[in-house]
């Protein structure tokens, strides 16, 4: 597979992880030290797992990884209302996360929908 580095949504999702990391920093609380560690950990798993899917020998295996970059981005969104609802980080970075989080998801599903329907199949359970 070709270089993840050139794929637009890796671009966009590695953005987010930084902007997320950032934004999480600030976060210093000791009690909120956990939900600073999984905002990071859900933000950052979504460009490795692009990165990881484009390494993979089958277009189903990349799309079983996107699958995953996706599930990591909702959990991300999730993390980022409740950082929101707590107080720990700000609703303007919120709703700029927010938004980030919202287009990488689309554009992960708009790759997905680019692969050939066999690959997008999940595997039985």
């Amino acid at each position: 597979m070709s270089d993840f580095k050139k794929l637009q949504v890796w671009q966009k999702a590695h953005a987010l992880a930084l902007h997320a990391h950032r934004v999480a920093m600030g976060i210093r609380r000791s009690h909120d030290l956990a939900l600073r560690s999984q905002i990071i950990r859900a933000a950052m798993s979504i460009p490795a797992n692009i990165v990881e899917g484009r390494r993979q020998e089958s277009e189903k295996e990349f799309a079983r990884f996107l699958r995953i970059a996706l599930n990591s981005g909702c959990e991300l969104e999730y993390h980022l209302i409740v950082a929101r609802d707590i107080g720990v980080i700000s609703e303007s970075d919120s709703a700029s996360l927010l938004r980030e989080v919202i287009e990488v998801r689309k554009m992960i599903h708009g790759l997905l929908k680019k692969l050939p329907q066999t690959a997008r199949m999940k595997a039985p359970s």
